[in-house]
């Protein structure tokens, strides 16, 4: 079996500057607190990152955001981040604002190879524009198109050596579809155990899935 528990000083050495990277988390709740705080000590920017919101000033994605790392963010809303709201009127963090649901299914999609979905979510608004418009049976449709990143960084509550992982409660949030979505997916786990200890039927992510470990207590 191939040892997937990695270092922080090895996490690091995977990032490099303007690579696009989901988050998980919502409102900072599943968010792998510690992978971002590694960021925010690196030398890295001019990332793109992918989540649900823009964490808070000082929590969740908002750690990278005032740290000036994020050149562009993919989200569905910024009103809990002061921070991101000046950035994006100032002009020095590109925003682009998703409605919830599509951002979701943007990234499922991503992860399950389809080319995008139908959807009548933001017809009429600024939403569609830029976007085709599909007409199926009399009725408008915006193709969405789906979403992958170069990395996914995922909370995980317990998780074991070969990478099957489980979560804690609203923790799970869009952790379980950015994993499938991304090329190198690392998990920041509470707990690393032994292969078998974890109950199969409550396994979220697959191994197949996960490319790298980090122990939470490291």
């Amino acid at each position: 079996m191939t040892n997937k528990i990695i270092s922080k000083a090895q996490f690091i050495e995977k990032l490099r500057n303007g690579i696009s990277i989901m988050v998980g988390g919502f409102m900072a709740v599943g968010t792998p607190e510690n992978l971002i705080d590694e960021i925010v000590n690196t030398e890295v920017k001019d990332l793109t990152i992918i989540c649900n919101d823009a964490g808070l000033v000082d929590k969740g994605v908002g750690k990278l955001i005032t740290a000036g790392k994020v050149k562009k963010l993919i989200a569905s809303h910024i009103g809990l981040n002061p921070e991101a709201g000046k950035r994006m009127s100032e002009g020095t963090m590109d925003v682009i604002l998703v409605p919830q649901g599509t951002l979701a299914e943007q990234i499922r999609a991503g992860g399950s190879g389809l080319g995008g979905f139908l959807t009548p979510t933001g017809l009429g608004t600024t939403v569609e524009e830029g976007k085709e418009i599909v007409n199926v049976d009399g009725v408008d449709y915006i193709l969405e198109k789906p979403l992958k990143a170069d990395m996914a960084l995922i909370l995980g509550h317990r998780a074991d050596e070969k990478g099957n992982t489980i979560y804690n409660k609203t923790t799970r949030n869009f952790n379980p579809l950015m994993a499938t979505a991304c090329e190198t997916v690392i998990v920041e786990a509470k707990e690393v155990v032994k292969l078998g200890e974890l109950d199969p039927d409550h396994i979220v992510t697959p191994h197949i899935f996960v490319d790298y470990l980090i122990g939470g207590k490291e």
